[in-house]
């Protein structure tokens, strides 16, 4: 009989984050276990717990925030995964989001909404170095396409010496001078919702002034905030799966992998945060409502533009001019992203996701979404299915621009 794995898990239980990596691991061990887990529920920045010092088990799955952990967890000699990335040589296998592509998700939507400002809401420079990624994506990106962004990041380290109140004034006073309307990524859920209390006191409209997205889908967090908030999900449930996976080959003899894994996000989880069209063309922001709400129906330009005062050439010219594309172009941009919306979070059939996203025929749906995405429906659905299976993932991936809405 095989030796029953015994397993720590040092994650944290009061965060959604960490939450969301255990219903992963969770799920992979019950289908490849079963494993004897050694967990106490504990926060992100308690220190190593006395019981692993001369702990005698097989692996560890933990979030390393500091140097303290790190030594406990080097020093038992285990085979570890990191779920954290917070110190950069700490020298333990880890994986966690794609931040490139998270922050290329955010500035797409906030695009697609059409604004032409941007900001980003981080924490003191230094602190986490994921969320510095953040920020600098988030910036390259919006440089790229031909616009600036302010960026706020508050002062001091990890332990912050101003208050929250004082932070608050800090934000607020960086909200009020920002040229409107704004887009804004967030670094994450907790940063949102601050940001979105700043442009309560400083009495700045969302999402109308600010648009906000942020990072990390704490669905309690983002129905807390006022209005709800928009917010990329992370997919942390395949990530602590595909950690639990790794941790599983390296208990059984397997050498780690060299690099970082990294995992796109889901998708993105729209609120009122960003429920804006700042769009000047009045005829330009019909029709792109129009389409957002029929393009699925499906419905094709003659009905989008039906009843404008204007001829679909003027309106072409028009819709190119503020967004860069097509009528048409827009009809299809809508229905791809439906599809992937339904790819990643259903288990619907490819006919039926075809015919819900407004394709005609399943080859029509194939054949169109191979063109926008770069793969195949059924290659992109898999990328959102558990296997444990990190070479696959990152050859599968190479070639997909994960953007759009989940709506």
């Amino acid at each position: 009989m095989a030796k029953l794995p015994h397993v720590a898990i040092l994650v944290e239980t009061s965060r959604a984050y960490g939450r969301g990596l255990l219903r992963g691991v969770a799920r992979y061990v019950g289908e490849h276990g079963p494993w004897s887990i050694y967990f106490r529920p504990h926060g992100l920045d308690d220190p190593p717990p006395r019981w692993l010092t001369g702990w005698r088990g097989d692996g560890i799955l933990v979030r390393i925030n500091d140097r303290r952990m790190a030594k406990a967890v080097l020093e038992t000699g285990l085979p570890a995964v990191d779920l954290r990335n917070a110190l950069a040589d700490v020298g333990l296998p880890g994986m966690g989001p794609d931040n490139r592509a998270v922050a290329r998700l955010a500035l797409e939507h906030l695009l697609d909404r059409g604004l032409r400002h941007f900001g980003f809401c981080g924490m003191p420079r230094g602190a986490y170095r994921f969320m510095d990624a953040r920020c600098d994506y988030f910036t390259q990106l919006v440089e790229q396409a031909g616009y600036t962004c302010s960026v706020f990041q508050s002062r001091g380290g990890r332990r912050r010496a101003t208050t929250w109140e004082q932070e608050q004034d800090q934000i607020t006073g960086w909200l009020a001078g920002l040229p409107k309307p704004v887009g804004m990524m967030t670094c994450n859920d907790d940063r949102g919702q601050q940001v979105l209390d700043g442009c309560l006191r400083a009495g700045v409209l969302v999402p109308d002034d600010v648009a906000v997205v942020s990072v990390d889908n704490d669905e309690h967090l983002c129905s807390l905030s006022n209005p709800p908030l928009t917010s990329i999900d992370a997919n942390l449930q395949q990530i602590g799966y595909e950690a639990a996976a790794l941790l599983d080959r390296l208990m059984a003899g397997g050498q780690p992998p060299e690099e970082f894994i990294e995992f796109p996000p889901r998708g993105i989880i729209v609120r009122r945060s960003t429920d804006v069209l700042a769009i000047d063309d009045p005829d330009v922001a019909t029709t792109v409502r129009f389409i957002r709400e029929h393009a699925c129906d499906p419905i094709n330009v003659q009905q989008a533009i039906s009843g404008l005062p204007i001829s679909r050439s003027t309106l072409e010219r028009s819709f190119k001019r503020v967004l860069g594309r097509t009528p048409k172009a827009e009809i299809v941009r809508v229905q791809v992203n439906r599809a992937r919306e339904l790819l990643a979070y259903s288990d619907l059939s490819l006919p039926t996701i075809a015919a819900k996203s407004g394709f005609s025929t399943l080859s029509h749906f194939s054949q169109t979404f191979l063109k926008r995405v770069g793969v195949s429906p059924r290659a992109y659905r898999n990328r959102f299915m558990m296997t444990g299976d990190h070479k696959a993932h990152k050859r599968d991936m190479s070639n997909i621009d994960v953007s759009g809405d989940v709506r």
